[in-house]
């Protein structure tokens, strides 16, 4: 899908591909091949560079070539409850467009729409650009601070059912933070590297960064660097939560397993006396009328004691 925008007086215009005005923002998502040459046609902008974020395993990084730049940067996405994953997004700039290309439709891009047109200028590509990295970053903290309350509602779940189903929730959430880990460290390391590129007189005509610029892209930085913080924190809760429930599950099966030990013992003690008593050869009180009385007065009361010193063993 292809859609070209450009954001005018406090509103965002959708224009024609076949009119693209000077400033325009060219959104790519999950772009076709035709779509691809179109926009390299017109643009400029090799086809490398467009299809660069769309492969899923792409990682963060700033190319340049000749009247192109290249960013590369991974973004958060949410696919459930319990299922967070990254993303790769593609921001060329070029001096005359700004070009956004991604696989999906995500939540960073879906914020610059015509309500809140009067928040950005797709003509001042810099600053557009550092909005949509300092978007990425705050989507961060709210996927971390979801991911974190979710880890304390099934913490509670835990403490009352102890199934593998908590678990396996748990097992989720800690390879989202592992992703999580390894992209915001690589965003990092593009977000320092474009920091330097903006003092570059070279550059000047793809990416010129103002006082205003500067203090949006080390605001962009500093929630970066907060995310990987919090990353890092929860992260390690969560592994030292997943292996302290995994030994109390492990702890409650061994005091079950030992509480049907017990019970097999005691139900084996009554058992093996009747079947001394049931035997086809000579046995006390087999012609007696209280006999079957006695056995099992007997029986209980073996099976009595052998309670008590199990239970003062601890076994029940």
């Amino acid at each position: 899908m292809l859609k070209i925008y450009k954001s005018n007086c406090d509103t965002l215009r959708e224009l024609a591909i076949t009119a693209p005005e000077k400033g325009a923002w060219f959104n790519l998502i999950n772009p076709s091949p035709d779509e691809i040459s179109e926009v390299a046609s017109i643009t400029g902008v090799p086809q490398d560079f467009l299809r660069s974020a769309l492969d899923e395993e792409e990682r963060s990084r700033v190319e340049i070539e000749e009247n192109c730049l290249l960013i590369i940067t991974n973004i958060p996405v949410a696919r459930g409850n319990d299922i967070y994953d990254a993303l790769p997004l593609g921001i060329i700039l070029t001096p005359d467009y700004i070009i956004t290309v991604c696989l999906e439709t995500s939540e960073v891009l879906s914020d610059f729409s015509h309500e809140t047109a009067r928040l950005f200028h797709t003509v001042k590509r810099t600053r557009f650009l550092f909005q949509i990295l300092y978007k990425s970053a705050t989507l961060y903290l709210k996927y971390l601070r979801q991911i974190n309350r979710r880890t304390d509602d099934i913490e509670r779940q835990l403490r009352r059912s102890m199934k593998n189903k908590e678990m396996f929730q748990l097992l989720d959430l800690q390879k989202g933070l592992t992703y999580y880990t390894a992209t915001l460290r690589s965003n990092g390391i593009v977000l320092e590297k474009l920091l330097r590129l903006g003092s570059n007189s070279q550059l000047q005509h793809l990416i010129k960064i103002y006082d205003e610029d500067q203090d949006l892209l080390e605001d962009v930085i500093i929630e970066n660097k907060q995310a990987i913080e919090m990353v890092e924190m929860y992260s390690g809760i969560l592994s030292g939560m997943m292996d302290a429930f995994a030994s109390i599950i492990s702890n409650n099966l061994n005091r079950v397993m030992k509480f049907l030990a017990t019970m097999t013992i005691l139900l084996a003690i009554p058992t093996m006396i009747s079947s001394f008593w049931g035997m086809n050869v000579d046995v006390p009180f087999r012609d007696g009328s209280g006999g079957f009385m006695f056995v099992s007065l007997f029986a209980v009361l073996i099976t009595g004691i052998s309670a008590f010193f199990l239970w003062k063993k601890d076994m029940f």
